[in-house]
């Protein structure tokens, strides 16, 4: 069948008459957190809606959380991010750095991999919040005939609110098929040679071109409430043993490298130490040239381009520090690209030849 897949067909076990249908294609969908269609106002109250209504993001109880979030949140909240998302915004495209980076990584995916398999497979990718939907992708993939789906979120780490969320949503959209693809999820991918490779190769690069090296490199992963480790969620394992491969892979000691938590909300303990914190205490220390990165985002974001380039460095420079480099995530480059290729490729087994 799959020298048949650009246009429809019998399939082999039916009656004469039934009617064709597109089959044999293998769908590749990548999966990322989301981005707001817009910085204006009710553009951002969607999209914050969407991800803060979302119990695997913020798992109060609704009769608690719902009435914060609707009436204190979403009035506020959505100027503040809004303004922030408005700083960063591709202007040119009409969309966030993030819709621009991963339509370029699905790009370069899809032709490298076309490359190996031809049109045997499809590559697309959908948001976990705001657009294009998990389900509206899935759809697309089942119409052009994906009799299986391997749905790829873009998370090297684990964790409830990333990865097991976009899963979720992956399965819901699944719910609305008449005719299920075979599925498989790819699992995180923290320690993988690969993406250590990629991850150690953007950072030798970017102190190559450095006028002086920095007295140590910050990796600041996304932060969570304490309380879900203690839950068993393994995010916080999986970042430090990155940090650890990463500090092997570069060749590096102990005190050249140290992991920290970015991004809290609300008022509970997050994983410490905090990074808008630590890198203040760094400069107190004496250690005036700092790098950061990002290991845990694979594509620059709000997260990134704002929080750390922004509020980060502030607070670095104002405790004192004088020079401070972000070093940009994977994004398309092709090291990174090639990674997730070895990925999707070890994840397909089984399923082509």
């Amino acid at each position: 069948m799959l020298d048949a897949i650009k246009d429809a067909i019998r399939p082999a076990h039916a009656p004469a008459d039934h009617p064709k249908v597109k089959m044999g294609r293998i769908g590749i969908l990548l999966a990322n957190l989301g981005t707001p269609d817009h910085y204006s106002y009710w553009p951002m109250r969607r999209y914050l809606n969407e991800f803060l209504s979302d119990k695997r993001v913020i798992d109060y109880p609704a009769w608690k959380w719902q009435p914060i979030l609707q009436g204190i949140i979403l009035t506020k909240r959505p100027f503040s991010s809004g303004a922030a998302y408005k700083s960063i915004w591709n202007h040119d495209k009409g969309e966030s750095p993030l819709m621009t980076i991963t339509k370029e990584q699905t790009a370069k995916l899809s032709a490298k991999l076309q490359e190996v398999h031809g049109d045997k497979v499809l590559v697309d990718f959908c948001m976990r919040y705001g657009n294009p939907s998990t389900r509206s992708k899935v759809a697309h993939m089942t119409a052009e005939g994906c009799d299986r789906i391997l749905f790829f979120p873009l998370y090297p780490h684990y964790a409830g609110a990333t990865t097991a969320t976009a899963n979720d949503q992956f399965f819901r959209a699944l719910m609305h098929e008449t005719w299920q693809p075979a599925s498989r999820t790819v699992p995180a991918y923290f320690d993988h040679p690969a993406y250590i490779d990629a991850l150690a190769r953007s950072i030798e690069s970017a102190y190559a071109k450095m006028d002086s090296r920095p007295d140590i490199l910050v990796c600041s992963y996304h932060g969570m409430p304490e309380r879900y480790l203690k839950q068993g969620d393994p995010y916080h394992c999986q970042c430090v043993k990155t940090t650890r491969l990463l500090k092997e892979r570069l060749g590096w000691d102990d005190d050249q490298i140290t992991s920290t938590f970015q991004s809290r909300f609300g008022p509970e303990e997050w994983l410490k130490p905090y990074t808008v914190d630590h890198v203040a205490d760094l400069a107190k220390q004496g250690k005036k040239n700092i790098a950061v990165v990002a290991p845990a985002f694979s594509a620059d974001c709000i997260e990134t381009l704002e929080e750390i380039n922004e509020e980060i460095r502030e607070s670095f420079e104002e405790a004192g520090g004088e020079g401070f480099t972000y070093i940009p995530c994977l994004n398309s480059d092709d090291a990174h690209i090639e990674a997730l290729a070895r990925l999707v490729d070890e994840n397909i087994r089984g399923w082509i030849d």
